[in-house]
């Protein structure tokens, strides 16, 4: 029998209790974090190191952000969605580009914009009208598949 991990318990049963709003939150957090990771590949000394390290964590930003990219409701967020949708598709392009030719730059632009959409999302949390917001935001699709597992 395998032992269980706690840390991947207690992100699952994070994620599967989390408010909606908390959700894309968390979603923002971990695109970050997995590009700020990428970047980190490229002071590795071994190319295999390096690419393995870069394309991984680029991978599975582009992943996140495809979630966040699920979690818009065109018809209910009017502009605005279809803003972050645009945006959203960058973002991949970015990523996509900056992993085919192993360049940092995209990365980097992708994390400043990013940044502050997640300042964002958290200060509009945190405002007044988040717990009503919360209960209108769909749930990411990965999110929706665990809770129904």
């Amino acid at each position: 029998m395998a032992a269980i991990n706690p840390w991947n318990s207690y992100r699952q049963t994070a994620t599967l209790t989390a408010p909606r709003g908390q959700i894309i939150l968390m979603l923002y957090d971990g695109a970050i974090r997995f590009l700020e990771s990428a970047l980190r590949g490229f002071a590795f000394t071994d190319p295999r190191e390096v690419n393995m390290t870069i394309h991984n964590n680029l991978q599975r930003a582009s992943d996140v952000i495809r979630e966040l990219d699920f979690a818009l409701d065109v018809d209910k967020g009017g502009e605005l969605a279809v803003t972050l949708r645009r945006l959203y598709t960058y973002f991949q392009q970015r990523i996509q580009v900056s992993n085919i030719r192993k360049q940092r730059a995209g990365i980097e632009e992708v994390i400043q914009y990013l940044n502050v959409l997640r300042d964002a999302w958290a200060t509009m949390l945190k405002g007044e009208g988040a717990a009503a917001l919360g209960d209108q935001i769909p749930r990411p699709a990965f999110a929706a598949a665990q809770a129904n597992a």
